[in-house]
């Protein structure tokens, strides 16, 4: 197992634009795209070989979304990475979660969406020497509530069986200026980890991984300010590291380099290791 050095990411963005009681899963596409696009030049190692980059339409059903997870599982790699984006519902009992998917309503919402324990089974099941979720949704507040009891789907967050990253909040419609962003959002917490690989954290190393980078990610949605919203970081260590372009852009001031230099070699698409000869 994981005996390539290659990686794969698959991103889900799951909207569901039919019903009004799930409007905010409505920009969890964008965040998807955003993720998909900052991710895979931003490995430390080098950008994914071609076909190892899934991103699923945000009206997809939950079978194909299972689909593309089974499928990048199933792949020996060093790490797989998935995203899950939108709005989560639990079963009646208030034990396991999924993610609401296009054309579901309030009454079969969790019997269509993309169960949790899918998502994970399929990940621990893979070829992958190491996984990482990350996780950018919001709940409504019955659901909210529940994840402080025990044996309820807060045990989800905190005994994950694969390394989990992001932020599940209360979403309360109607209460502007009180709520979480959307996820996928400007201001989610997708969009704060798309902007911050594409820009980089001054003072951090030129390899950073999700749990260095957490800190910078919650700083940039000011959670300090903001109450509700419950954030997981992944342990630290591991073999998923990301580029920091302010690392070598911190490194070449001073140096008598052209400003225009240092632009090229700050976008996320620079090369970081010489061609060989």
């Amino acid at each position: 197992m994981g005996g390539s050095l290659a990686a794969d990411l698959v991103v889900i963005g799951a909207e569901c634009p039919g019903e009004r009681a799930f409007a905010a899963s409505a920009a969890a596409g964008r965040g998807a795209r955003l993720l998909a696009g900052a991710l895979p030049g931003a490995w430390y190692d080098g950008a994914l070989p071609p076909g190892r980059v899934a991103l699923v339409p945000p009206d997809a059903e939950a079978n194909t979304m299972l689909t593309a997870v089974q499928e990048a599982a199933a792949r020996d790699g060093r790490f797989l990475l998935v995203c899950l984006l939108g709005r989560l519902v639990a079963d009646p009992r208030m034990r396991r979660l999924a993610l609401v998917t296009a054309g579901s309503s309030r009454d079969n919402a969790y019997r269509r969406g993309l169960a949790w324990d899918w998502v994970v089974s399929a990940m621990v099941h893979g070829g992958h020497a190491e996984t990482l979720l990350l996780v950018d949704a919001v709940v409504d507040r019955e659901v909210w509530e529940s994840l402080g009891h025990e044996g309820g789907p807060g045990e989800l967050l905190e005994h994950s069986r694969v390394p989990l990253w992001g932020c599940v909040a209360p979403w309360t419609p109607g209460r502007r200026g009180r709520d979480a962003a959307q996820p996928g959002a400007e201001g989610s917490f997708s969009d704060a980890v798309a902007g911050l690989l594409a820009g980089g954290v001054e003072g951090y190393p030129a390899a950073v991984s999700p749990a260095d980078l957490h800190p910078a990610v919650c700083e940039r949605l000011g959670v300090r300010e903001r109450t509700g919203a419950r954030l997981v970081a992944p342990a630290q260590g591991g073999r998923l590291l990301l580029r920091n372009p302010a690392a070598l852009r911190g490194k070449l001031r001073g140096m008598p380099v052209s400003e225009e230099l240092l632009a090229v070699l700050g976008r996320k698409d620079s090369p970081i290791r010489p061609p060989s000869a």
